[in-house]
């Protein structure tokens, strides 16, 4: 009966991700999420429900991974403004996020290979399961990590859903706020406030974009020697 369960769990799963997927296909989503602009007209066109296409596409924007939430979230600011953006994305991508961890962890290693690439799975699972806090709060915290992909690879770990959602609910808000409140041009602070954090958000991008690779490798490494160091 375990068994049959899981088979209509996964065979819900992925209906629920064709038919994710057919959906934003099939209304123009992928041609629209090129630009700010073609984005913010495609959510805007749903009117009265804009609000819920919002929701509906950062929050498979977590579990079909490829879809930049981040950028979806500067287009709910340009919609929405800061706030309603953000608390839509980050209400999506908590949902989300959650999820796929109880999804891998209760359907293991078979649902995981459908959605996580063989070598994105062998590069993190060590460290994940020797250090899965730790990393994860990093991993969160910075954009270069994988963050949607490695939520399903926590769920192959003995990490504990509340410790988890704890990680999830204190890690993933900031670069989300940081992301709708660029579109929405406010964060309800003072120009002589802003500016310096703006600034300082475009130096941390410009530096994950060109260092981010030989950051993520020093944090790989570094886990994986206190990792060995542990068990001699």
């Amino acid at each position: 009966m375990k068994n049959r369960q899981k088979i209509l769990v996964l065979i819900a799963v992925l209906l629920l991700l064709t038919g994710g997927g057919w959906f934003l296909y099939a209304t123009g989503f992928f041609q629209a999420v090129r630009s700010l602009d073609s984005l913010r007209t495609y959510i805007a066109d749903f009117t009265p429900y804009s609000h819920l296409l919002f929701f509906l596409v950062q929050f498979l924007s977590v579990v079909l991974a490829p879809i930049p939430s981040n950028i979806t979230a500067a287009a709910g600011g340009l919609l929405f403004g800061t706030w309603p953006a953000f608390l839509l994305t980050f209400g999506a991508v908590a949902a989300g996020s959650l999820l796929t961890f109880s999804l891998a962890r209760a359907l293991g290693r078979d649902f995981a290979d459908r959605l996580v690439s063989r070598k994105l799975s062998e590069k993190y699972q060590d460290v994940l399961r020797a250090k899965a806090p730790v990393f994860l709060v990093l991993a969160f915290l910075f954009p270069f990590f994988p963050d949607d992909m490695l939520c399903i690879l926590a769920g192959l770990t003995n990490l504990s859903f509340r410790r988890f959602a704890i990680i999830v609910l204190l890690t993933r808000p900031w670069g989300l706020l940081f992301a709708s409140a660029l579109g929405g041009s406010t964060l309800g602070l003072p120009p002589w406030v802003m500016v310096p954090v703006g600034l300082a958000g475009l130096a941390l991008f410009l530096l994950g974009m060109k260092y981010g690779d030989r950051l993520e490798e020093s944090i790989l490494s570094r886990l994986k020697e206190q990792k060995h160091g542990k068990t001699e």
